[in-house]
C-alpha cells in the first residue's frame, strides 16, 4: 500500500469515528436545546463547558497528540518498541500529577476563572454562582482528558486510528444518558449535564485502555522525571499547545465578549461553532493526526522531497473534502438548524439567530482544517515554535477584530472575527512553511483550491434553490424536514463529484478509485 492510501485510509478510519462522534453531540446538543433552549440557564452552562471543551480541543486534538507522535515515533524507530513504551510509561505518570494538581487548584479558584471567561455574569449572582459550581464539577474532566490523549498519541504511533477517534463519542453517549436520567429528579437540571461530562470523560479514558494494553503498553508508574524523551516533550507541548489552541481561544475570547451582549448571543454562537466543529472535526483534525505519523517518519529519515509530497496531497485531499461542506452549510443553514434544533424551548428565533451566526463563522472552514494539516507538518519536524508564534499573531487580531465589530454587528461580529483570525492563522503557517521547505507545489494546491471553489458554488447555489420555502420557520415535522435535507444533500454530493470529474480533478480521481478499490477488494472476498 503507498504512503498516499495509508493516509488517506487512516484519515478514513478517523472521520468515519468522528463522524460517529459528531452525531452523537449533535444528540446530545439536540437533547440540551429541548431543555434549556436558548435561555439565560443555557448561557450559564455553555460558559462553564468552555472550559472542558477548550481543554479537549487542546489536549485531545491539539497538543498533546503533537507533541507525543513525533517523539514516540522516533523513539521506537532508533531506540526499538520498548524504549517507546517506557517513555509512555514515564509520561503518563507525570501527566498523572501534573494534570492532577491543576485540577485541585481548578476546582479551588473557580470564581476567578469564570470572572475571566464571563465577565458579565459578576453582574447576576444567580447566574455566577450557578457558573461557578457547573465548573467545579467538570474541572476534573482535565485529568481523564489528559490521560486519554497520551494513550491517543501512543496508539496513534503505532497506526491505530479508529479506536481513539471513537473514544470522545463516549463522552456525548454518557452526557445523554446522565441527562436523561438526573435531570427531572434534581433541582437544577443543568447540574446534570456537568455530571455527565465529568463522566464521559472518565469513560472516554477507559474506552482506550484494552486497546493500549493489547497493543503492549503499560500504565504502570514510572517515576524517570528525568527521561529525555519526557524532557523533549515537554520542550514541544508548550508552544504546541499555544499554537493548536488559536482557533478555540478565539472562541473563549467570543464568549467573554458575548457575555455583555443581549440574552442568547453566548447559545447562538455555541450551537453555531457546533456545528462547524463537524467538517472540522470530521476532516480537518482527522487528516492532521492522520498524516502526523507519516510526516513524522520522512522528518527522521531526512526525506524532505517526500514529506513536500505527503502535505501537498494531504492539504489538497482536504480542501477536496472540506470545501464543499463548507457550502454546503452556508447554503443550508437555516434548514440545518430548524431540523437539528428547532423544538421545545428553541423556537425559530433562537433558529435564525444561530444561523446568521454559523453564516460568518462557516466563512472560516477552509481555513481552520488547513491549519490543522500545515501545523502537522511543523510537528513532524519537532518545530512548534513556528506555529505557536503565528498563533499569537491570530489571536491579536481576533481580539481587535472583535472589539471593532461587535457594537455594529453585535455576535455576528464576533463570528466573522473568528473566522478572519483562521484565515490570517493559515495564510502566516503556509508562508513560513514555504520559506521553511523551499518549495510546496503551492500552483498545484492553488489549481485544486480554485477548482473545488467553483464546484461547491454551483453545488450550494443549486441546492438552496432546491430548499427555499416556509418549512424552516415551523416548530416540529422534525421527520420531513430530515427527509427534504438528507436528500438534497445526497443529491448536493452527486453533483459537487460529478462537476470535480469533468473538471479532471485529481483529488476526485483519487477518491473514486480508492472506492472501486475498496468495492473489488470486497468482491474478490466474497
Amino acid at each position: 500500500m503507498t504512503e498516499r492510501r495509508k493516509i488517506a485510509r487512516a484519515a478514513g478510519l478517523m472521520s468515519i469515528a468522528t463522524f460517529i462522534s459528531r452525531i452523537l453531540g449533535y444528540g446530545r446538543d439536540m437533547v440540551l436545546a429541548f431543555y434549556f433552549g436558548a435561555t439565560g440557564v443555557s448561557d450559564t452552562f455553555f460558559v462553564a463547558f468552555r472550559i472542558p471543551n477548550l481543554l479537549r480541543e487542546l489536549f485531545a486534538e491539539g497538543s498533546m497528540t503533537a507533541a507525543v507522535i513525533p517523539v514516540l515515533t522516533e523513539y521506537q524507530n532508533t531506540k526499538g518498541f520498548e524504549e517507546s513504551k517506557r517513555l509512555l510509561r514515564v509520561a503518563f505518570t507525570f501527566v498523572l500529577i501534573a494534570a492532577g494538581a491543576i485540577t485541585v487548584l481548578g476546582i479551588v479558584f473557580a470564581p476567578a476563572i469564570v470572572s475571566v471567561i464571563a465577565p458579565g455574569f459578576v453582574k447576576s449572582p444567580e447566574k455566577f454562582s450557578t457558573a461557578v459550581l457547573l465548573t467545579r464539577i467538570m474541572f476534573p474532566f482535565l485529568l481523564f482528558i489528559s490521560l486519554a490523549a497520551l494513550l491517543m498519541g501512543g496508539l496513534n504511533t503505532r497506526r491505530i486510528f479508529f479506536i481513539p477517534a471513537l473514544a470522545p463519542a463516549m463522552l456525548n453517549i454518557t452526557i445523554i444518558g446522565t441527562v436523561f436520567i438526573l435531570a427531572s429528579r434534581i433541582a437544577e437540571p443543568v447540574v446534570a449535564v456537568a455530571w455527565g461530562v465529568l463522566l464521559g470523560g472518565v469513560v472516554q479514558f477507559a474506552f482506550q485502555v484494552p486497546s493500549a494494553l493489547k497493543e503492549g503498553y503499560s500504565l504502570r508508574p514510572d517515576y524517570d522525571f528525568r527521561h529525555q524523551g519526557l524532557k523533549k516533550i515537554g520542550r514541544l507541548v508548550a508552544p504546541a499547545t499555544l499554537g493548536m489552541a488559536a482557533n478555540q481561544v478565539n472562541v473563549l475570547i467570543s464568549s467573554i465578549l458575548a457575555s455583555f451582549l443581549a440574552g442568547g448571543s453566548i447559545t447562538y454562537l455555541f450551537y453555531s461553532m457546533h456545528l462547524i466543529q463537524f467538517p472540522v472535526g470530521i476532516f480537518g483534525v482527522a487528516m492532521g493526526m492522520a498524516v502526523l505519523p507519516s510526516l513524522s517518519g520522512h522528518a527522521l529519515a531526512g526525506d524532505t522531497e517526500r514529506l513536500r509530497e505527503d502535505f501537498s496531497f494531504s492539504l489538497r485531499l482536504l480542501f477536496f473534502l472540506t470545501v464543499p461542506a463548507m457550502a454546503g452549510l452556508i447554503a443550508l443553514r437555516e434548514p440545518i438548524i430548524s431540523t437539528l434544533f428547532q423544538r421545545g424551548r428553541f423556537d425559530y428565533a433562537a433558529t435564525k439567530g444561530t444561523a446568521d451566526a454559523l453564516l460568518f463563522y462557516s466563512l472560516g472552514i477552509w481555513s481552520m482544517v488547513g491549519v490543522r494539516v500545515v501545523a502537522a507538518t511543523f510537528y513532524s519536524m519537532q518545530d512548534t515554535k513556528t506555529p505557536a508564534r503565528v498563533a499569537v499573531a491570530a489571536l491579536t487580531a481576533n481580539i481587535v477584530l472583535s472589539l471593532l465589530l461587535m457594537g455594529p454587528m453585535s455576535y455576528k461580529g464576533l463570528a466573522l472575527a473568528n473566522a478572519a483570525a483562521s484565515m490570517l492563522n493559515f495564510s502566516l503557517l503556509f508562508y513560513f512553511l514555504r520559506k521553511k521547505l523551499r518549495r510546496l507545489g503551492s500552483r498545484k494546491i492553488l489549481n485544486s483550491f480554485l477548482k473545488v471553489s467553483l464546484s461547491s458554488a454551483v453545488m450550494a447555489v443549486s441546492v438552496w434553490l432546491l430548499l427555499r420555502g416556509g418549512l424552516w420557520a415551523q416548530t416540529g415535522m422534525a421527520a420531513k424536514k430530515a427527509a427534504y435535507l438528507g436528500g438534497a444533500i445526497t443529491l448536493s454530493i452527486g453533483v459537487y463529484f460529478i462537476i470535480n470529474l469533468l473538471l479532471k480533478s485529481e483529488e476526485a480521481e483519487f477518491v473514486v478509485g480508492m472506492i472501486r478499490g475498496r468495492l473489488k477488494g470486497r468482491s474478490h472476498e466474497g
